[in-house]
């Protein structure tokens, strides 16, 4: 039996799959890696999160990455890879994705927000860090632009950010629970272009197969996890996906 034929076994035979997905799946998309050869953070010096608390200049320069980069995530469409996960997930009488991804593609692709659960925050809208506000990007973006100062609540003068998680910034607890319960409760756990080295995220597929589950990993390259999976595709996501289904 072919990997593409043991993948759709485990497709058709699961009844709650549950996916975690990296970086790599959204590459198709044209969406860069953030740790690739041409990722941003190769390009652009992390702002970390007691560094945007305590310095404007931080916080300015957070925003001037924002408006270089993350302005435009809104205008990246889902791709056969997305399609493929929202189809399988809605075949099922149960069945998540757990993504690191902060580009909303999942949702976009058809899946529900309480079918996907961020671990690393969406970086289509802003929050306020103290009144949990929510800000459209493309006001704060253009004010920005004209003014170089960074965004502060009018209701309380909190600090105004993207809603992702930055270095140095807490996990979402709520999130965080949501993705091991999903985990330790399915069948089925498909990783998928997620390097397997970003913590505490890359436990979650290792809670599955503890879990019980059968583990695939489906990635552009080898990880350091691969041993621990029962099938180990590296291979192009979107066309495994269209051979699959």
């Amino acid at each position: 039996m072919s990997d593409i034929e043991s993948f759709q076994d485990l497709i058709n035979n699961c009844s709650y799959p549950v996916f975690f997905t990296g970086a790599g799946i959204s590459t198709d998309s044209g969406i860069p890696d953030f740790r690739g050869p041409n990722g941003f953070w190769k390009k652009n010096t992390p702002i970390y999160f007691q560094d945007f608390i305590s310095s404007k200049e931080m916080r300015a320069k957070y925003w001037e990455q924002s408006v270089n980069f993350k302005s435009n995530f809104s205008k990246f469409l889902p791709n056969k890879g997305h399609e493929a996960i929202t189809s399988i997930i809605q075949k099922k009488a149960n069945g998540h994705c757990v993504t690191q991804n902060v580009d909303n593609l999942h949702q976009a692709s058809g899946l529900t927000d309480d079918q996907v659960t961020e671990i690393h925050g969406n970086a289509t809208y802003a929050v306020c860090l103290d009144c949990n506000q929510r800000f459209e990007l493309e006001s704060i973006h253009e004010n920005f632009k004209q003014n170089a100062e960074p965004p502060i609540c009018k209701d309380c003068n909190g600090f105004i950010k993207t809603a992702t998680i930055s270095f140095g910034q807490p996990m979402p607890e709520k999130e965080m629970l949501r993705a091991q319960h999903e985990a330790a409760n399915c069948d089925l756990m498909i990783a998928v272009g997620s390097s397997l080295v970003v913590y505490p995220a890359a436990t979650i597929p290792l809670l599955g197969k503890q879990g019980g589950a059968k583990l695939v990993i489906l990635n552009n390259e080898p990880t350091d996890m691969d041993q621990f999976a029962d099938l180990v595709i590296n291979a192009s996501i979107a066309e495994t996906f269209e051979a699959v289904l």
